[in-house]
């Protein structure tokens, strides 16, 4: 899994919808306190039962002092879409950071997914709902990741580390697919006796992911031992 890109989006500068002027150090901080208040309020109580209210409440922020952020619900709801694409295209980036070959980058950016995942449920019910409050934002969210994972298998191509028979655009997005699935089953729908989720995911659901990947990516040929 590859997602490059999320440092443009970290550099973008932020400004307040209602000044028109860049976000101080303060302003930035009080605009993260609100997305998490946000994250979680939309997570709990899904979009169309989450107020400005509730978020503002869940904050510790002035309900007067949320307009200097966003327009309306609406509008953080887009803002969270974006900010959790970012974070998880960066703990995506930073657990590739040093990987040897493809295969194994895309291990390890899987691995680094899962992670995000398995601390940010939310992730899932906020991009679901986005299909039906914001098509547009959702459909960003997932051109975003896949832009850069294309990219990243046509290089690998050309590197020999993968088929070079296979379509970069159509595997990115099956693959993508395929984590978001095992995601959703193996962490957001699992539970233990006490009906806790899991930390992290099954090392053997892991696994058997890895060797999927690794068979249907790797150059026809090469031999079993080298994709181990």
């Amino acid at each position: 899994m590859s997602a490059p890109g999320d440092l443009l989006d970290e550099q973008a500068e932020l400004v307040s919808p209602a000044t028109g002027r860049p976000l101080t150090k303060r302003g930035e901080a009080t605009r993260r306190r609100l997305l998490e208040a946000a994250e979680a309020v939309f997570a709990e109580q899904g979009y169309h039962e989450a107020s400005i209210v509730k978020i503002t409440e869940r904050a510790g922020i002035g309900l007067g002092t949320f307009y200097l952020y966003f327009d309306s619900k609406q509008t953080i709801f887009e803002a969270l879409v974006i900010d959790l694409n970012r974070r998880v295209r960066h703990s995506m980036s930073e657990a590739m950071a040093g990987a040897g070959s493809r295969l194994e980058a895309e291990r390890a950016g899987f691995a680094g997914f899962f992670r995000f995942t398995a601390e940010h449920p939310a992730l899932y019910r906020v991009v679901r709902e986005a299909e039906f409050v914001s098509p547009d934002t959702l459909r960003l969210h997932y051109t975003r990741i896949v832009e850069g994972y294309e990219a990243g298998l046509r290089d690998a191509q050309q590197a020999g580390d993968v088929d070079p028979r296979l379509d970069p655009a159509v595997a990115a997005w099956a693959l993508m697919g395929m984590g978001e699935l095992i995601g959703m089953r193996f962490l957001l729908w699992e539970r233990d006796a006490e009906g806790r989720p899991p930390a992290e995911i099954d090392p053997a659901v892991f696994d058997a992911m890895a060797l999927f990947i690794d068979n249907a990516l790797a150059p026809r040929g090469a031999q079993e031992g080298d994709r181990q």
